[in-house]
């Protein structure tokens, strides 16, 4: 048989009733049998976690807890590396493990970032017992995070297999897989159909949208319009004790709403329903994540203006003012 792994709690890779096993994530759980041969180790996250603080996390703004980590270096990433072995090595048969599964930032989890290093160690483990490494690119890919057209370069890392959607079509209904040629052989051990695979519409909408996102420079906006915003949202961060922890690079962000910034106890969902609800009477309309409900997932179009920042900035304010 086939064992696989999902790396981590926290995560989101479907709703389907087997992807659902690699969902780690209650709120999107039914009480269904699902799940067979997947084992899920602890979440790599330098914000709520055991461990991880201020040099961990491969962005404009890290955790306000301290760190002892030197420049290329994270401890943190190391010891969440070692949990994995540590599932590996308890729940699978020995030295055999199927396949590791990842985003490169947790997105439905409340763009949850991992310690520097840690998703490079993961593979090495998992390939040194049979496995193969698949990276879950659907929120992360298509030059979202700005530095790196996809997630998983900016862990130093190389999947062997990619998936994609979302991004792929601008909102248009497609997705890809991309494999090695050796894995891809795989399909031949057996009849396999797709009434919609190669759809030549959905191919010449994608084409199109990689032409624009060179053409109009969309992922180098990303990164400067991004950074921008982050770097605000920080400023906010120090007017309000309400904001926990900001995360993310590029378009990809998280804003994490606490009662307690000390002891990081979430911001009841009620109350941030009602921030929530603010923003989007103004026009602002931003996702919320994270297994307690209480993260901001700010993912707006990637063709945004700094204008559109400062305003969004302005509204976030307001909200906070408002309604807390």
């Amino acid at each position: 048989g086939v064992y696989v792994k999902c790396f981590c709690r926290n995560a989101y890779h479907g709703a389907s009733p087997y992807l659902m096993g690699l969902t780690a994530l209650s709120t999107w759980r039914f009480n269904v049998p699902t799940g067979f041969g997947i084992h899920q180790s602890m979440n790599p996250d330098p914000y709520r976690g055991p461990w991880g603080g201020a040099n961990c996390r491969d962005s404009p703004s890290q955790t306000l807890r301290s760190c002892d980590c030197g420049a290329g270096e994270c401890q943190a990433g190391v010891k969440y590396a070692d949990q994995l072995e540590d599932v590996l090595r308890f729940s699978m048969p020995k030295d055999k493990c199927g396949a590791f599964f990842a985003e490169s930032i947790q997105g439905v989890g409340g763009t949850t970032q991992f310690p520097k290093n840690f998703l490079r160690k993961a593979f090495d483990i998992v390939r040194a017992k049979g496995g193969i490494c698949i990276s879950d690119e659907v929120q992360t890919g298509f030059g979202r995070l700005g530095d790196h057209f996809w997630g998983f370069e900016s862990h130093g890392v190389t999947p062997d297999i990619v998936t994609m959607a979302k991004g792929i079509g601008n909102g248009f209904p497609l997705a890809a897989v991309v494999t090695t040629p050796e894995i891809a052989l795989s399909m031949a051990k057996a009849l396999h159909f797709n009434t919609y695979g190669g759809n030549p519409l959905a191919c010449a909408v994608g084409s199109a949208v990689l032409d624009v996102i060179e053409e109009e420079k969309i992922q180098e906006n990303a990164e400067k319009t991004g950074t921008h915003f982050i770097l605000e949202l920080r400023k906010l961060m120090d007017e309000f004790e309400t904001i926990g922890d900001v995360r993310g690079k590029g378009l990809m962000i998280g804003v994490e709403l606490v009662k307690n910034r000390e002891g990081i106890e979430p911001l009841p969902v009620e109350d941030v329903n009602k921030v929530w609800e603010h923003m989007r009477d103004y026009g602002i309309l931003v996702g919320k994540g994270g297994i307690f409900g209480n993260v901001l997932r700010i993912k707006p179009p990637m063709c945004i203006t700094k204008a559109d920042v400062d305003f969004t900035i302005a509204v976030l304010k307001d909200a906070l003012k408002t309604c807390l």
